[in-house]
């Protein structure tokens, strides 16, 4: 009897507990784990791959694709999918699956973290009473209460962000691209135009996904328009914010405190042989220098992109990470992020007569 040939997973940029989790999940099915993220991963060890889990970490481009010529899924352990080239997985007929939702209280909290901190001047008064240095100069903050919080971005983070603001007593405009008026009633904030978010907001917080939409949503002309003394907080994506332009506000005293878990371009802080690869070197070489002058302002607050990292949010991310690769291998894929390829070429990505006729019916 013929042995029936199950597909080949590789799990990438996996610590220990995640591996153990995948394992018992898919005891059955021969598996590769590695602790690098996937364009670390050697060539060999990446071809027998049909289903690939990977992180954020590392852009999952055309070339890297064309490694795995029988890759028919991506499960990505995150939210967003700004990482992949979905172009590219369209034309080879890779479905990527993402994990909608795990972290959306998680960014949320850590997004408070970063204001109180700026507001409080808490990691100054830290470093001041390790040295010794138990004075107040320097170290007066204000109330959040009472304050406008400008949210950009009233998506499921944006939401639980308001939610936390408000008990705060604090005032909230938002802006989005699709309102909800009901939710704002409810939750007693106001949509308004970003321009006038940014003219009545104490502190501006983002809240959008990546992408060519929203890439340099926050110029130098949208911080011109900011109130003077702002605070300034991003745990989205580094693209949203032009660096130099952030940099220019700084120096103007524009913006008085910022707090980033992410920055522009923050894969040549992890690896720095990206800036000898793929892309414009004049334009990482500028990325990378304003990231280095970024670090230098003393209000100035930036982590290594951990808002969504904490045991709660891993293990629902990974939970959904299982429930994504068990779809697709039952051939019910869910959490889509690039449909067309389903009503192209079916739920495994193979082209077959009936998923051509769903996609020239306009079925999904």
């Amino acid at each position: 009897m013929v042995r029936e040939q199950r597909p080949t997973l590789v799990f990438c940029g996996v610590a220990d507990w995640e591996q153990e989790a995948f394992e018992r999940a898919f005891p059955n099915y021969p598996s590769r784990f590695f602790k690098e993220p996937i364009g670390s991963v050697p060539v060999a060890a990446l071809e027998p791959a049909v289903v690939s889990s990977v992180f954020i970490r590392t852009p999952v481009t055309a070339d890297l694709l064309n490694r795995m010529p029988g890759l028919r899924m991506i499960a990505t352990r995150s939210t967003g999918y700004d990482h992949i080239d979905l172009a590219a997985c369209e034309r080879r007929g890779i479905i990527v699956s993402n994990v909608p939702h795990y972290g959306e209280n998680t960014v949320a909290e850590f997004t408070f973290a970063l204001m109180l901190a700026l507001s409080r001047h808490i990691v100054q008064a830290v470093d001041h009473t390790r040295c010794c240095d138990f004075s107040l100069q320097g170290l007066q903050g204000i109330d959040l209460r009472g304050r406008t919080l400008g949210i950009i971005g009233a998506g499921n983070i944006g939401l639980h962000v308001i939610r936390i603001a408000r008990g705060f007593a604090m005032n909230v405009l938002a802006y989005d691209v699709r309102p909800q008026p009901l939710i704002a009633e409810v939750l007693d904030f106001r949509y308004v135009e970003l321009a006038e978010l940014l003219r009545e907001s104490d502190i501006v917080s983002l809240h959008v996904s990546g992408g060519p939409a929203t890439y340099h949503l926050m110029n130098r002309e949208r911080f011109e328009t900011m109130k003077h003394g702002a605070l300034f907080i991003n745990t989205s994506r580094g693209t949203v914010v032009d660096s130099q332009a952030l940099i220019w506000a700084l120096d103007h005293g524009i913006v008085a405190g910022v707090g980033l878990d992410v920055v522009e371009g923050e894969d040549l802080i992890t690896e720095e042989r990206e800036l000898l690869t793929t892309g414009e070197p004049s334009q990482k070489v500028r990325m990378a220098l304003c990231q280095q002058a970024l670090l230098q302002y003393p209000n100035v607050l930036v982590t290594p992109h951990m808002a969504f990292d904490t045991r709660d949010a891993m293990e629902r991310m990974t939970e959904t990470t299982v429930e994504n690769i068990r779809g697709y291998l039952a051939g019910h894929p869910i959490n889509v992020v690039n449909p067309a390829v389903i009503a192209q070429r079916g739920p495994t990505g193979q082209p077959s007569g009936k998923a051509k006729a769903a996609g020239q019916a306009g079925g999904t």
